[in-house]
This record gives C-alpha cells, sequence and structure tokens, in this order.
C-alpha cells in the first residue's frame, strides 16, 4: 500500500493525431492512481480531436483547443498551467504502460533526493505491435553530450522544483527541443533510472522524427556549440554505458544492438 500520493501533472500537446490520440488519453486516465492532472493543450486541430477530447473533460484537469507556435510552445503552456508535484509530458501519438506511474511513486518514495526519474521505453507501430525496447542507464549530463538522447521523455518525470529552477522549454528549437531540454535538467538534478518500461514511443509516417532528421541533425549543431568534448571522452561514455547495461545483466539487449550496428556498417 502506498500512502504517499504526489499529484502528477502530465502535459500532452496535440495536433492532429485523432487516430492515436484517444489510446493516449486513456493511457493516463487507466494508471488505477487518482492524483493525476491531466493537460491537454491542442493546437486547432480539425480532425476531430477535439470531439475526443471532450469526451473525457470531466477527467481532464484544463484543455484548450487553439493556433499555437509549435509543439515546444503547446508544452510550455501547459507547463505554466501544470500544480503538480511531479510533471511530465507525453506526446498525443504516445502512450503509458498499465502501472508506470504507481511504479514512479513507489520510487519517489524511496528516493527521496531523486529529482529526476527516468524509466525504459518500446517502440511500437501504428497499430501498437512491438517493434524492440530502448534501455537506458542513470541520466548523466556529459553522457548525454557524448550519445545524444539517451532517455526518452515518454518515461521521464521531473519535480517542481526542477521546473522552477531551469525555466521552460526553449522554444527556438523546433526538432530537438528535448534533447536541449533533457541536457538542461540533467545538468541540474539528481538523476535516477528504474530498469522498467513505462511508456512506448510511437513510429508511424506522420512523426517529425521519420520525416525530418536533417533538421534534427543541424539543431543538435546548435545545442552541442560551445558544449563540445574530447573525442576520447565520447569513447568512455559509450563503454561506460555499455559496462552499466552488462553489469545489471541486459546481455541479449547489448547483442542485439551489436547486431543492429553491424548490419548498418555492411548495408
Amino acid at each position: 500500500m502506498i500512502n504517499y500520493s504526489p499529484r502528477i501533472s502530465v502535459i500532452t500537446p496535440s495536433f492532429n493525431q485523432v487516430k492515436f490520440l484517444e489510446h493516449t488519453i486513456r493511457s493516463i486516465l487507466d494508471q488505477n492512481y487518482s492524483n493525476i492532472e491531466l493537460i491537454i493543450i491542442d493546437g486547432g486541430s480539425t480532425d476531430g480531436s477535439v470531439d475526443i477530447i471532450k469526451k473525457y473533460t470531466d477527467q481532464i484537469a484544463y484543455w484548450v483547443s487553439e493556433p499555437d507556435r509549435g509543439q515546444a510552445h503547446a508544452i510550455n503552456k501547459g507547463l505554466r498551467k501544470a500544480t503538480g508535484d511531479w510533471l511530465c509530458w507525453q506526446n498525443s501519438d504516445d502512450i503509458f504502460l498499465l502501472g508506470a506511474f504507481a511504479d514512479l511513486v513507489k520510487t519517489i518514495s524511496s528516493n527521496p533526493k531523486a529529482n529526476f526519474i527516468i524509466g525504459n521505453i518500446i517502440l511500437i507501430d501504428e497499430n501498437d505491435n512491438q517493434l524492440r525496447d530502448l534501455r537506458f542507464v542513470k541520466p548523466n549530463y556529459e553522457g548525454m553530450i557524448a550519445e545524444g538522447m539517451l532517455l526518452a521523455n515518454q518515461a521521464a518525470f521531473w519535480r517542481r522544483d526542477v521546473q522552477e529552477t531551469i525555466g521552460f522549454i526553449d522554444e527556438s528549437y523546433i526538432y530537438s527541443f528535448d534533447y536541449d531540454w533533457f541536457l538542461r535538467i540533467a545538468m541540474a538534478c539528481h538523476g535516477l533510472h528504474v530498469n522498467r518500461i513505462w511508456g512506448a514511443l510511437r513510429l508511424h509516417n506522420a512523426t517529425k522524427t521519420a520525416n525530418k532528421r536533417i533538421f534534427f541533425e543541424e539543431e543538435n549543431i546548435r545545442i552541442l556549440t560551445g558544449r563540445e568534448i574530447h573525442a576520447w571522452k565520447r569513447y568512455f561514455f559509450q563503454i561506460r554505458r555499455l559496462c552499466q547495461l552488462l553489469r545489471r545483466g541486459d546481455f541479449a539487449y547489448v547483442l542485439r544492438g551489436i547486431h543492429r550496428r553491424i548490419i548498418r556498417m555492411v548495408v
């Protein structure tokens, strides 16, 4: 029995994702955890998304549907409305796995100094078929400089005092704002990783990740300007992460990663 029940604020930015939005909403509301503050910031969808949102108005703390300046702006609008002890965002085509919030609260209760907690995720397709898993390690600022996004917002939570310390998402980034955001969090926080799957990232043809890779790369260069590290440090953090995965017994996961890398090199 968990007596500690912090409020968890979930911001869901949404724009014309009617095919997936209800699944996202249900993945939040069906967590069997009562102290959830769901905030949906819709960018003026015209595909029926608003009708889906209206079905759940009695369970949504706040929602709006109006034009905005993009995903980062929408998330910031939600963060300004949030009153939770812990905060996160979940995209309108991604989901939380059942039990993630209860698991998070147990972790918070056992680790009172932690103010940034991440779990693992799975990749799914547009029909909810599992493609593969992504397993992370304890978030580390230099490690993320060396290797990029070593976590995913689909399973990442931070305490309110972090938000108050570092401010809001930088809206000058359209594609890699999450990389910049989580770098700032990792630099300021006492991070913790839980080796369980908490969320799912959906891959489909309409995602920015699928269609705008060159723009992600350009923004990543801007984010890393002035944060460069020596080449030996990049190799060090790669080996360090590999050792962490092996030490906790993720042998099959590591072997699958090596196999995928070899295939990419051959192809």
